[in-house]
């Protein structure tokens, strides 16, 4: 993102523009169609860009998905990379844990975008584009719920911390731990 370019509101390709509709709340919902068990694929992209650019094109479906995903919507969670003294890049130690779900967590970011920001999600629905929902979520400050709820996600325990520390940040990681949750 950058904050001399416009909001993404349409696009070209192959020659074609399409209007696309990025707003948070859409997006949700193409990430609702993603996560979906009973669509196949072309299903998936074909009723995301529905979704996105109000029908589906006749021709390159999966092409057009694919660059609409990885240009718009997905979100780069890039770990920094580290270097030693030589400048030569050093081993990725781990891969990032996820400490935020956009589904599980969505009381607490919307209680959290209220107190930050005094914005109500609801009433941002069709407005509220995609990427600056991703930055607002981002640059959370401390004190709203979803960011103490990363920290404690993140928390691992150290040797100085109190037993009684321990114990308590503990059960707060099992109570707002990010669990997949089994279909009945």
């Amino acid at each position: 993102m950058r904050l001399n370019d416009p909001l993404i509101t349409d696009f070209t390709f192959n020659g074609e523009t399409y209007s696309i509709d990025l707003s948070f709340d859409n997006v949700l919902d193409v990430f609702d169609v993603l996560s979906d068990n009973v669509l196949n694929d072309l299903e998936k992209a074909e009723t995301s860009l529905g979704l996105l650019i109000g029908s589906t094109p006749k021709s390159d479906v999966i092409d057009i998905w694919n660059f609409i995903y990885q240009e718009f919507i997905k979100i780069d969670v890039e770990a920094s990379i580290e270097y030693d003294r030589k400048g030569n890049p050093m081993p990725i130690q781990e891969e990032q844990e996820k400490l935020i779900d956009l589904n599980i967590d969505a009381e607490f970011i919307y209680a959290s975008f209220q107190q930050a920001y005094g914005m109500n999600l609801y009433k941002e629905q069709g407005k509220l584009h995609w990427h600056e929902f991703q930055s607002l979520l981002n640059g959370l400050p401390d004190e709203t719920i979803m960011k103490r709820i990363i920290q404690i996600r993140a928390w691992k325990p150290k040797n100085s911390d109190p037993p009684d520390y321990k114990t308590n940040m503990e059960k707060l990681q099992r109570k707002y731990a990010l669990e997949e949750k089994e279909v009945e």
